[in-house]
């Protein structure tokens, strides 16, 4: 049997036979002159000065802590050769001044079924300068404004705090996925509540949304015209967004029931104080529904007895002693302070859920 001649070709620098060129080499030509890795002795890369962000091709971007800007930059820059196989790079940076770092960089890969390993050297200078964001922030541009106000009050502090909690929230993960326009340029405290100026109104329609999701109410939005840009119509958007009549812990009045409000959301939830059932309505079922007080603003009295399904307790304003329904869930013992609300029923003990 005759065997076919394998396929080879002349190498053009040596003049060897080999079965396969390597950019017009054989594989031993190839090899004296290979560069697993290359990179620049000097880089330069910029960063934002106040948030610390990148700019990478024209575009700033957030990646993390000074040294991961530095590490970034050196394997953006760093050039392995494209027949490389399974590719491993490591970035040891060392700071020699703020603005100033050397880098040392090993890189380890597979070529030709050989293991190759290259040491290299360079050096990275750190540009500050204001980012696109920071610059719009400190000169106070914003694109909608957002006013946090309560049906028929004004909010409280504590509920103000929780809203910027969750515009801050939301804020963060929307810069995390690159809207550089999610940020606040400026906030005004005024009597009915509080105006956040932002950066885009994409942002302010997503921190409506979450406020109502979770503490309620609900959000309207207005488009005033501001100009042109580039042959395209410039709106100011402004978010109204009203925060829920009630609060949770509010005591009200409605229908004839006394309820303790327990939950804002798509639907409102609480409990009847006297018989314990619980309360599920949609805010706008609430329309006529009277405050009567904060569970933290009730009086308290002391609880005389216990006798079945009555409880004996001193009337906080007469100090009489009067006989009133023990509610579900009661856990208190005589002798003790227990919390009351006084209605048109009556004197009303009122369960403590902190137990």
């Amino acid at each position: 049997m005759i065997s076919e001649p394998m396929n080879s070709t002349i190498c053009p620098k040596c003049g060897n036979e080999t079965p396969k060129l390597f950019q017009g080499r054989c594989k031993n030509c190839f090899l004296e002159t290979f560069t697993l890795a290359e990179i620049a002795p000097v880089l330069h890369t910029k960063i934002c000065s106040s948030c610390g962000a990148r700019n990478v091709k024209s575009k700033w971007v957030n990646v993390g802590s000074l040294k991961d800007v530095v590490v970034q930059a050196a394997e953006d820059a760093l050039f392995v050769h494209e027949l490389a196989e399974n590719i491993e790079v490591y970035v040891q940076p060392r700071e020699a001044t703020p603005y100033l770092f050397k880098v040392h960089i090993e890189a380890d890969a597979i070529l030709l079924d050989e293991m190759f390993h290259q040491d290299l050297e360079t050096e990275i200078r750190v540009i500050r300068e204001s980012c696109d964001m920071c610059s719009r922030i400190s000169g106070g541009y914003f694109e909608s404004i957002m006013q946090i106000r309560a049906t028929n009050r004004i909010p409280g502090d504590e509920e103000k705090i929780k809203c910027i909690n969750i515009v801050n929230d939301v804020l963060e993960r929307m810069r995390n996925k690159g809207d550089r326009l999610a940020f606040i340029s400026n906030t005004a405290e005024i009597k009915e509540g509080t105006d956040l100026y932002l950066g885009s109104s994409n942002a302010g329609r997503h921190i409506c949304k979450e406020i109502v999701s979770r503490l309620g109410g609900s959000f309207t939005e207005s488009a005033t015209l501001q100009g042109r840009k580039d042959g395209k119509d410039v709106y100011r958007v402004t978010f109204s967004l009203r925060l829920p009549e009630f609060m949770p812990h509010d005591f009200i009045e409605h229908k004839g029931r006394i309820i303790e409000i327990r939950k804002f959301g798509k639907n409102v939830s609480g409990i009847d104080v006297e018989t314990g059932a619980r309360f599920t309505v949609a805010p706008d079922e609430l329309d006529g529904a009277r405050l009567l007080i904060n569970r933290k603003d009730l009086q308290k009295t002391i609880l005389v007895a216990i006798e079945n399904n009555d409880l004996l307790v001193l009337d906080p304003d007469t100090y009489e002693t009067v006989t009133i329904k023990k509610p579900i869930m009661f856990t208190a013992e005589a002798g003790t302070d227990i919390p009351v609300i006084k209605t048109e029923k009556g004197l009303l003990a009122v369960a403590d859920v902190s137990k």
